[in-house]
């Protein structure tokens, strides 16, 4: 049986086992669908890598079947014995950070020097954009207050690895997306907790200090051991920059998974309208991004690297601050829904600004 049959029939039965599942659910049955929704996850996951234009969705498929065993089975994702799974988060996000510190080097950021006026309408737009956003979202949501105020932390945080992911996919100027990820991942321990202050303090107490010496634990230092590795071993462990992404992923999936845990059944009961409200944040990111690179004159291809920045924030780096907070399973809510939400609509994004030329490419051909 060839490669491209198993794939197709993988989405085939996935397909099958969806409708099986919506039967159930119709029929009052749904709190023994949980197998099913997973399978058709699983399932989808698999059919996905039998094609390349789908193949930026199989993490997204697999975060959502971790995230279906979590809301149905969450007693297996709280604690093992007496270790709580909650302590893993932050260790995980310093070897996510690590991983990004390898794979950087005092080159990446030249785009500085030979770029400052992008890095520079980059970083402001996410500094400014995301968090306004997420105040003004939290502030109608209506939402318990410590939920509320998730929204307004992922706004506050900065861009992850997976924006550079998307931005190559766009066919966007990567160098940039690099550069702008990684200025901001250095501004966040300082910018991150006033902003907290300044927009979350209204929903939940901040204490900027406390916050800024955890985001240095979960970001500066890891990053900086990262940055000290590569020049060392420079050439020397390519096998790592291989690895690592992989380590990322399951990382952040196992991350998601234990936040959808803890939280469960404040995710129940407000699960629709936070993930609607999520929904909104991202999209507002992209289009905001989009339209204010514009206005300042950016040319498309970084307009696209500024959208795809100012959309994809870094969930992990949430999820760990609310930890740090002690608020994971409200706090956090907001984070683990913003991350594999994100994947899906960055991964859209990029596909469509993968299939058109930068106008700004056709001009210079002429």
């Amino acid at each position: 049986m060839s490669k491209i049959n198993i794939h197709s029939i993988s989405l085939a039965l996935a397909g099958l086992i969806l409708s099986a599942f919506i039967l159930m659910a119709w029929t009052g049955n749904l709190d023994r669908a949980g197998l099913l929704l997973t399978g058709f996850f699983v399932l989808l996951a698999i059919g996905f890598n039998g094609y390349r234009e789908f193949k930026g969705y199989i993490f997204a498929a697999m975060i959502f079947a971790g995230v279906v065993l979590a809301l149905y089975w969450p007693q297996y994702f709280v604690k093992i014995g007496n270790f709580k799974l909650t302590v893993l988060i932050i260790p995980l996000i310093q070897i996510i950070m690590f991983g990004m510190g390898t794979s950087m080097s005092i080159k990446d950021f030249a785009e500085i020097i030979k770029s400052p006026k992008g890095v520079l309408v980059g970083v402001s737009a996410q500094l400014a954009i995301m968090p306004l956003v997420g105040f003004a979202l939290a502030d109608v949501s209506g939402l318990p207050p410590e939920i509320a105020a998730g929204i307004v932390l992922i706004g506050c945080s900065p861009s992850g690895v997976a924006s550079n992911v998307m931005a190559y996919l766009a066919k966007a100027n990567l160098a940039l997306s690099i550069t702008i990820t990684s200025i901001a991942t250095l501004l966040a321990p300082f910018v991150t907790p006033l902003l907290m202050k300044l927009l979350a303090g209204q929903f939940v107490e901040i204490d900027v200090l406390a916050m800024m010496w955890s985001i240095i634990k979960m970001i500066i230092l890891p990053i900086g051991a990262g940055l000290l590795f590569n020049h060392l071993l420079h050439g020397r462990t390519k096998w790592l920059d291989k690895v690592m992404p992989l380590i990322s992923m399951l990382a952040i999936g196992l991350i998601i998974i234990v936040i959808t845990a803890a939280g469960r059944d404040s995710l129940l009961d407000i699960g629709g309208l936070l993930l609607l409200l999520v929904l909104a944040h991202n999209l507002f990111g992209y289009f905001l991004g989009y339209c204010f690179a514009r206005l300042v004159g950016m040319d498309e291809r970084d307009a696209r690297t500024i959208s795809i920045e100012v959309g994809m924030q870094n969930g992990g780096l949430a999820s760990g601050i609310a930890n740090t907070l002690g608020k994971i399973a409200t706090m956090g809510l907001a984070p683990a829904v913003f991350g594999p939400l994100m994947n899906i609509t960055g991964s859209i994004l990029a596909s469509y600004w993968h299939k058109k030329v930068p106008n700004d490419d056709l001009i210079n051909k002429e």
